[in-house]
């Protein structure tokens, strides 16, 4: 028996392994700061045993909330992933399994790997609508890329949508795709007409670093990014920096924040209402997109999510809050859990990469039906 986690994005302390039903196991902190909840690895030679995964350090990690109803996620050939039976006791999560193959996968979420990412720029930018640019460099000197798709024109509405700011947010990335698999059909109505009137600019990977080096919340040197929007440094958040830049360069009109919530078995977003600048028009495009991505998307649901931060009282630093304050624009984090969406709940499959690829899809229509409406 065997277990390793030398390979990209992957994450696990072994502490012992006193047989199939006592694997004793412990979450890593991400490489340069405290936050520990995401763990990708292989387990050898256990074929058709019952095997007992404890990670021992679970009540200790970023979210303890998130390990309740939660499942584990396991694959044989890394490309089809389906939930395990895993319990919490409060203190040790346990996965219990029985392996089917010699060899397979655990993670806290579909991983999205690096060679994914850059494959996806690659589709991307061979459609032919498509145009790839450098913003720059991580810390660790993997780019920077932007994704430009529309004519560029002066006139046209400026969408910008950024992912995996958390690089364990897998979630995040899985969507990106879908998303762009529609925006960049020739075919699909909706894409021609919003490209009629818009330029997207998306950032499909805002976190290369933190996502190879398979960590949950932070980049190479420890910043969480979504943290650093009112005052990034080429030196700690280099990804924000340029980011910011290309932003104040080009405008924004629309913002779309993609990341996972470890605790609220939801899909839900949260908006900008605590901002300085906000106001009765942002709230009537707040609520018309919202109506809109509930029709497109039963995923979608606008009960359960974060608590509204009061008039004047949001954190600049967070992306959401900075864009759309600054530009005065329709801004959202969209949140999609690492658990299941407890209005549809799949028992196999939970939430995951396909279903998030499908709210990818699915955002098309909102944004086009607030796009005549996004500027004053």
């Amino acid at each position: 028996m065997k277990i390793s986690s030398n390979f990209d994005a992957g994450s696990i302390e072994v502490v012992s392994m006193n047989g199939f039903e006592d694997i004793q196991l412990r979450i890593p902190n991400d490489n340069a700061s405290h936050f520990a909840q995401w763990f990708y690895f292989r387990l050898q030679g256990a074929a058709y045993q019952t095997c007992n995964l404890r990670f021992l350090n679970a009540s200790e990690c970023a979210y303890p909330e998130g390990w309740a109803d939660y499942h584990a996620m396991a694959s044989y050939d890394r490309i089809n992933w389906f939930r395990v039976p895993t319990s919490y006791d409060g203190s040790v999560v346990t996965i219990e399994h029985v392996p089917l193959a010699n060899s397979v996968y655990y993670a806290y979420f579909e991983p999205y790997s690096y060679d994914q990412h850059l494959n996806l720029i690659g589709q991307a930018q061979g459609s032919g609508l498509c145009q790839v640019s450098d913003l720059g460099s991580t810390l660790q000197g993997r780019d920077i890329n932007l994704l430009t798709i529309g004519h560029e024109v002066e006139s046209d509405l400026k969408i910008w949508i950024t992912a995996r700011q958390h690089p364990g947010e897998t979630m995040a990335e899985w969507f990106v795709e879908g998303f762009l698999n529609r925006l960049l059909d020739p075919i699909d109505p909706t894409s021609r007409m919003l490209l009629d009137h818009a330029t997207f600019y998306v950032v499909p990977n805002m976190n290369p670093d933190g996502s190879v080096l398979g960590n949950l919340r932070t980049n190479a040197a420890g910043a969480n990014l979504n943290r650093e929007w009112l005052n990034p440094s080429l030196e700690a958040s280099p990804e924000v920096f340029v980011v910011r830049q290309k932003m104040l360069e080009t405008g924004v009109d629309l913002f779309l924040d993609i990341h996972g919530d470890e605790n609220i078995p939801f899909v839900f977003v949260a908006g900008t209402e605590g901002v300085p600048s906000y106001n009765d028009r942002i709230r009537a495009l707040e609520e018309a997109f919202k109506h809109h991505l509930k029709l497109a998307s039963p995923d979608f649901q606008d009960e359960h999510g974060y608590e509204k931060s009061a008039p004047g009282s949001a954190d600049l630093s967070w992306a959401t809050t900075w864009v759309g304050n600054q530009f005065q624009c329709l801004a959202y984090t969209l949140e999609m859990p690492f658990k299941d969406n407890a209005n549809l709940p799949d028992d196999d499959y939970g939430w995951n990469g396909q279903r998030s690829q499908r709210l990818g899809e699915a955002m098309l229509t909102p944004i086009y039906a607030v796009i005549n409406k996004l500027r004053a």
